[in-house]
């Protein structure tokens, strides 16, 4: 497996297995974050869809989750 420097948490780390989803989104993720961080971004993310009972299928809720990766994995907020 292929190692990065993760830009969330500074370490050098295994890269994410594969590219999450098919935009400039999925492309950041691959290229810049780990293994761990991607795997603690799922957790956060089922807790998220669970607190808020979202239906992943409405856009909304999918605009919703791309919002809250982009600032949990890099501290920022733009869409997907």
């Amino acid at each position: 497996m292929t190692t990065i420097d993760c830009i969330r948490c500074g370490k050098t780390a295994s890269r994410v297995a594969f590219r999450p989803f098919q935009n400039d989104v999925g492309r950041r993720v691959y290229e810049e974050i780990c293994a761990t961080c991607w795997a603690e971004w799922l957790k956060h993310q089922q807790a998220l869809i669970n607190h808020y009972a979202l239906n992943v299928q409405e856009p909304q809720a999918k605009e919703f989750l791309y919002r809250n990766l982009d600032e949990y994995l890099f501290g920022t907020t733009s869409s997907p």
